[in-house]
Formats: structure tokens, sequence, C-alpha cells
């Protein structure tokens, strides 16, 4: 009970040396690629979700936006894995913290929006300006509407860390909870028990429903641009 509520997300270190980065990359472990001529039914059902997954984001998109198949594909792989992994007792959530999740967003949000002004100029300039807006609110909209731009990269970011942050808060209160009223009270008890059991089923949902609006995201910023 006295454990630090914040302790789970601090970086684990091993000797005094940070070890984030082998946990960044042990998901990778989880996906392996196969030679076989006929495949296990793991590997099969994982390719079908790739291949469903794949189809159903890239339909909008015009030939130079399905060049970003891979990445995002790689990128919802990535944060689903890492959000279910962190769910495990005693290990680490890299997506908890908010330095990894604009350390993912800038970049793909800076890449569509590069992409824009290269292949799209004028709609993506035009997106700075209605059409029909009255003379004097001009500069106020121009300012308004580069700030909403700007601030995308961030609201990706922070919309991931407060989601999953505040599942792994309340799954540690609920579960310390628990342990307090088997010594008061144990029908209190079970009852707080089978809220914690229901609540870690939702954070299972929530780790995949945040994997996939986190890429949806980036997804249509890249349609926007393309």
């Amino acid at each position: 009970m006295n454990e630090n509520l914040f302790a789970s997300f601090t970086t684990p270190t091993m000797m005094g040396l940070p070890i984030v980065i082998f946990i960044v990359l042990f998901p990778s472990i989880l996906f392996p690629s196969t030679t076989r001529l006929i495949n296990n039914r793991l590997m099969t059902l994982q390719q079908w979700l790739v291949r469903m997954i794949t189809k159903q984001m890239m339909a909008i998109h015009s030939e130079k936006g399905k060049t970003w198949a891979l990445m995002l594909i790689s990128l919802i792989m990535f944060i689903g894995s890492t959000n279910l992994l962190g769910l495990l007792p005693h290990s680490f959530t890299p997506t908890t913290q908010l330095s990894t999740n604009l350390g993912m967003a800038i970049p793909l949000w800076a890449g569509t929006v590069i992409l824009g002004f290269r292949y799209k100029t004028k709609a993506s300039l035009a997106h700075f300006l209605p059409q029909g807006t009255p003379l004097p609110l001009i500069p106020m909209l121009v300012i308004i509407e580069t700030i909403s731009l700007f601030i995308q990269p961030m609201a990706l970011a922070v919309r991931l860390t407060a989601n999953i942050t505040a599942g792994h808060l309340l799954i540690h209160l609920i579960g310390n909870a628990t342990l307090a009223l088997m010594n008061i009270s144990m029908a209190t008890a079970t009852v707080t028990f089978i809220i914690l059991v229901l609540l870690t089923v939702l954070e299972f949902a929530v780790a995949l429903i945040q994997a996939y609006v986190f890429t949806l995201l980036v997804s249509l910023y890249l349609h926007d641009n393309t």
C-alpha cells in the first residue's frame, strides 16, 4: 500500500542503464515471419487481421497514400502489442510516456504535412483560409488554422497517453482497494475484485481501440494531404 502510485510509469533500468529500448523492440518478437508453404492457425489469423485492417484503412487513399500501407500497419501492430504487454503484472508500457508518443506522432504528422505542401500546395494553403471569409477575419482565421494544424500531433500523443495512463491507474487503485478490503469485508472485496476483472477486460479493449484510433487519425491526416 505504500508503493508510489506512479512507480509503474518510471522508466525501468538494469545496472543503472535504461532498458526501454529492449522493451520497445520486444513486440517485434510476437510477429515472426514464416517461410512455410502452409502456416499454422496463429500465423493464418495474424495475416488475415493484417490484410483486413490494411484493406479497410487504405480504401480511401490515393496511389501516393497507399505507399504508406506498411508504415501504418506496422504502427498499429506496434502500439497494440505494446499496450497489451503493458497490462501484464510488473511490466512497463512505453505508450504511457508522452515523449514516446510524441516521438511517433510528430514525424508521422510532419510527413503528411510535407506531402501535402509538395503535391497539393494550393489545397493545403486553402485550409488556412476558408472560402467566403470576411476580410476583417482573415488574419484571425489564419492564426487559428495554423495553431490547429500544429496542435494535431500533440492531440495524438496526449490522447494515447491519457487513455493508457488512466486505465493503468484505475487498475492499480482498485487492486490496492481489493487487497485492503479483504481484511475488512470479504463480500465487499469480492465485489471489488469483480469490478477489477471487468476493468481489466475493458482495458484490453481500450489498448486495441487506442492503437486503431491513433493509426486511423494518422491515416486521415495522410488522406487530407495526398
